[in-house]
């Protein structure tokens, strides 16, 4: 289904159409599947999951490499006519009632691998992006935009309080963009792909309330925005790590916010 006539035909014969509450946009592209499937660096057997399959192009791609795919589907249609196949596992569900623990394997992680429905993004990442140690990889397709924010770096306009979370738990790579006329029905806005290799990190839930205080006022100085641990101590902890005493929120570094919430929070 890497053509538009393709993918009418096949809703048609099941009398099923693009749903714009659980974000269905379908991808008509097979390069694009393919660019994907390259930068997944799948090896037979592997475990995969897939989230939001919708018609199942990525799902035949990801079969075809061998790969042991889990496929998440909410729309029950499209769960019920994926291809049945022995390495095929689908469950109809909404993806924030899965428990990513039912794929832990003491001797192999599994790689994420999948179009999200955009609509859940933030929700999703926020699920998955902290358990390195049972996913190694998130290889993902996001609105452009928000794809610019994972990977921005410090003192850049697309720095965010999601780039720091996402740099803490993962090594995030912009892989390439993906036009709003690869899909069928087109989106408002491009799409890009991002790679993600997680790590292995202690949850650090204060931290990132923490940081996302300090960028909600993101123009304001330091001193200003995490006032409430006092503006001499913000000021003191600034200078100790090398910083100014008027530094902003888009200028730390992941390491300057470790450093800075550890100085505040447990003295």
């Amino acid at each position: 289904m890497f053509r538009p006539s393709e993918l009418h035909s096949f809703l048609e014969s099941i009398g099923a159409r693009a749903k714009k509450s659980l974000s269905q946009n379908f991808l008509i592209d097979g390069n694009i599947l393919d660019k994907i499937i390259a930068l997944s660096d799948l090896k037979e057997g592997e475990s995969v999951l897939e989230i939001g399959p919708g018609p199942g192009a990525l799902t035949q791609k990801l079969l075809l490499k061998g790969a042991h795919v889990t496929a998440v589907e909410k729309d029950t249609l499209f769960a019920q006519h994926l291809p049945a196949h022995l390495n095929l596992k689908v469950l109809n569900r909404d993806i924030k009632d899965f428990d990513p623990h039912s794929l832990y394997m003491p001797d192999q992680k599994t790689k994420i691998i999948a179009n999200l429905p955009y609509h859940l993004t933030a929700v999703i990442l926020g699920m998955f992006i902290i358990r390195g140690d049972i996913f190694s990889k998130l290889v993902i397709m996001v609105q452009n935009e928000v794809a610019l924010r994972m990977v921005a770096q410090p003192s850049t306009p697309d720095y965010s309080s999601l780039s720091v979370f996402l740099q803490y738990y993962s090594t995030p790579r912009y892989a390439f963009k993906v036009s709003r006329h690869c899909f069928s029905p087109a989106p408002k806005i491009d799409s890009a792909v991002v790679v993600l290799d997680l790590k292995e990190r202690i949850t650090q839930k204060g931290l990132f309330s923490f940081v996302r205080e300090a960028f909600q006022k993101k123009r304001k100085m330091l001193t200003t925005s995490l006032s409430a641990f006092g503006k001499e101590r913000v000021q003191e902890a600034l200078l100790c790590l090398g910083l100014g005493k008027e530094a902003r929120p888009s200028t730390l570094s992941v390491n300057h916010w470790i450093a800075l919430y550890e100085s505040l929070t447990l003295k």
